[in-house]
């Protein structure tokens, strides 16, 4: 608990936090002091009444300890501690971004390390990170579609949902991209800002779904919205180990890629078509697209602040009371 209360105060004048170096020398003086007062010389008649020391003698050094907690208490709520909290306001002009991303099986190819699907999403996070005042939403597709986060400012609840995308989520397997791209057009429609794009990430090869792409291109021709198209992968030979009835075995696959249907769909839509072969390349095509699209934001940050050196002064007062009791009381002095 202290811990956490730490970490989240901070001190208006951590300068008089210096003033704690003076409480081992107010110690030490205290040792001195003390060891000055004891008495020198030892009776020899009283030895046998060692370890029968009084209540009193026990808790001689209470006042003292509760003196030098009060005044750490205080030297403490004199440096002000407080907590802050940091408010962002958004000015300008915004841009809304679907996320279209393509969970076909054909997307756990091995190409991409570790696959098409996980490498696209670690740069699709990275990409959300980097548009702060945009609103951002995510359509996944395989033989169907699904909006998986509609569009919203809230880029944690973005990031959180793209973490939970896996391959196999919508169970339907194909590769539907017209329907993925219209799912994204609908939620994009209804949008106010100037400007509205879709970023298309897929292996092209469409098949399955009920809306062909065709269709969906005019769609987002109609409603004005730019589609980023982004081809993953290559049509390349690799190597597949399958199970047999003779145990695994190594088969070479070709795998399929559609290049021309992801350019048409740029080109159409004034967006821009990229290819991704491995992993360095598709961070490099977020770039490029965080480039293109600049977001005219102008964010401005407040800090408030909550004073939290109230409760020093209580802890500081209370223990100077438990010490006067103390010393008026159990350790009280006669002439």
């Amino acid at each position: 608990m202290l811990t956490e209360w730490y970490q989240n105060i901070e001190f208006a004048w951590p300068w008089v936090l210096g003033a704690l170096l003076l409480m081992p020398i107010l110690i030490y003086e205290y040792i001195r002091r003390n060891n000055r007062q004891q008495a020198s010389m030892l009776v020899t008649t009283t030895h046998f009444v060692k370890g029968t020391q009084g209540f009193r003698t026990s808790l001689r050094h209470l006042p003292f300890i509760l003196r030098c907690l009060a005044i750490i208490c205080l030297i403490i709520a004199l440096a002000r501690p407080r907590q802050k909290f940091t408010e962002t306001q958004n000015e300008g002009e915004g841009i809304d971004i679907m996320l279209c991303f393509d969970i076909s099986g054909s997307m756990t190819e091995k190409d991409f390390n570790p696959d098409r699907l996980e490498a696209s999403k670690q740069v699709a996070t990275d990409f959300v990170r980097n548009r702060p005042g945009d609103e951002i939403g995510i359509v996944i597709f395989s033989n169907l579609s699904f909006t998986l986060c509609p569009l919203t400012a809230d880029h944690d609840a973005v990031l959180n949902q793209i973490q939970t995308i896996e391959s196999g989520y919508l169970q339907d397997e194909g590769t539907a991209i017209g329907s993925g791209l219209a799912t994204s057009v609908d939620r994009l429609r209804n949008s106010k800002a100037k400007s509205k794009i879709i970023i298309l990430l897929t292996d092209g090869v469409d098949f399955g779904g009920t809306i062909p792409p065709d269709m969906a291109l005019q769609m987002a021709k109609y409603y004005g919205i730019k589609v980023y198209t982004i081809g993953v992968g290559s049509e390349k030979e690799v190597d597949e180990v399958v199970d047999s009835p003779l145990g695994p075995v190594v088969q070479h696959k070709t795998l399929e890629f559609n290049e021309p249907l992801l350019k048409k769909l740029a080109d159409e839509t004034n967006g821009q078509y990229f290819h991704a072969t491995d992993n360095t390349a598709l961070q490099k095509i977020y770039q490029s697209i965080n480039q293109l699209e600049k977001s005219k934001i102008e964010v401005t940050s407040y800090n408030r602040y909550t004073e939290k050196f109230a409760p020093l002064v209580i802890a500081a007062l209370f223990y100077l009371l438990i010490e006067i009791l103390l010393r008026y009381t159990i350790f009280k002095k006669f002439p």
